[in-house]
């Protein structure tokens, strides 16, 4: 009941999560010492997945083994979980077509997302790009991304590139770097690649696209994202956006920023758009078994191998590989981020709810900021629409 009572107030992000935990555990009761907290919380920020839910299943384990590790995670999601799946069947059922009165104000709300996600992109690489060589990676990946580049080839390259850079040859790394340019532009000229002129696919946006979301790929689709989303659940965005838009073709960039203006509504690490995705891909079943997939690397790696994994980050070697993982991750998100600003800003009136939105998100230190602001674009356009 605890966990449970913890993600039904999990309003504000992961710091507002996070510092939930360390309210309860640490300065009130005690559980762990300061330095403790920090020290499993540096772990998982390190580590994919989001971070406070991974904190509840070791908390949860610290108090009642494997078991209660399971419960506490189980009953840190289950909330933001129920909220999510009754939205979408509700979405699915009334608002999939987003036509008159509802594509305005849906419209709208788009806008103060695409604002939502250029804020992460900017706290992210704030983090995560501390000097040269990392800027240099961030910017690559992003090329690559708008290009089309494989995600898992572009994060393994940013996390290689980096580990020569810093412990082996820079002047190596720069060469591996100038190669891989090289070659992502030989095979753009090659296949007739294009920037993303419009953010839906042309076969999505034509309705000729066989969309391919067969319940085995929406478990391996969560499951990707559950691996790779280094840095918090944004991370989790482009992942998850090129199953569902690029590749699988069960979704358009439109209901994608949707399931995530939705998911920013509660109270729920941001992952659990997930749910939604799963849901439109293959109803019921398919929420049930992309969440599952998403959620199962943060199950797993605390349940499993946490104590290893604390010690495999102590070696200099792993850290510097992720720290080029992280950066390549930021070119990632940017990259998304242009071709869903590309479907968000379609004129005057959404390109100033945009703006007015971005500047809250920057400069409010509610808590509650994200969903006042999403509520907010929604009334907006709810008048826009009758006016």
């Amino acid at each position: 009941m605890r966990f449970l009572r913890f993600g039904s107030l999990a309003w504000g992000g992961p710091v507002a999560q996070i510092a939930m935990l360390r309210e309860t555990f640490v300065d009130n009761e005690r559980w762990v010492s300061s330095e403790h907290f920090n020290r499993v919380l540096a772990l998982y920020q390190v580590l994919p997945g989001p971070e406070a839910h991974e904190m509840c299943v070791y908390f949860g384990m610290l108090s009642r083994g494997r078991m209660g590790g399971i419960l506490a995670g189980l009953g840190f999601m289950l909330p933001g979980f129920v909220l999510i799946f009754s939205l979408s069947w509700l979405y699915v059922r009334y608002g999939l077509d987003r036509t008159g009165a509802l594509a305005i104000v849906f419209a709208t709300v788009q806008a103060a997302i695409a604002a939502l996600i250029v804020r992460a992109v900017y706290r992210i690489g704030s983090h995560a790009l501390l000097d040269g060589w990392l800027w240099a990676i961030a910017l690559l990946a992003f090329v690559a991304q708008v290009l089309g580049v494989s995600f898992l080839i572009i994060l393994a390259a940013g996390g290689l590139n980096y580990l020569l850079a810093r412990r082996a040859a820079p002047g190596i790394a720069m060469v591996v770097a100038i190669a891989g340019c090289a070659a992502v532009a030989l095979w753009a000229y090659r296949t007739g690649v294009q920037l993303p002129l419009s953010a839906t696919p042309d076969a999505v946006a034509a309705g000729t696209a066989t969309p391919e979301s067969s319940l085995g790929r929406l478990f391996v689709s969560g499951l990707k994202a559950g691996l790779l989303t280094f840095g918090g659940a944004y991370t989790a965005i482009p992942i998850l956006q090129h199953d569902a838009v690029v590749t699988g073709a069960w979704m358009s960039n439109a209901q994608f920023l949707d399931g995530l203006a939705l998911s920013g509504l509660l109270p729920a690490p941001l992952i659990i758009f997930a749910t939604f995705v799963g849901y439109v891909g293959g109803g019921p079943v398919g929420a049930l078994l992309l969440t599952a997939g998403a959620f199962l690397p943060a199950f797993a790696m605390t349940l499993l191998v946490h104590e290893r994994l604390e010690r495999l980050l102590h070696d200099p070697r792993t850290r510097t590989f992720l720290a080029g993982v992280m950066a390549a991750v930021v070119g990632l998100i940017a990259g998304t981020t242009v071709t869903l600003l590309i479907e968000s800003l379609s004129g005057v009136w959404t390109a100033l709810v945009f703006a007015v939105a971005l500047t809250a998100f920057f400069y409010s230190k509610s808590k509650l900021i994200v969903p006042l602001v999403i509520l907010a674009a929604a009334a907006l356009g709810g008048i826009a629409s009758v006016s």
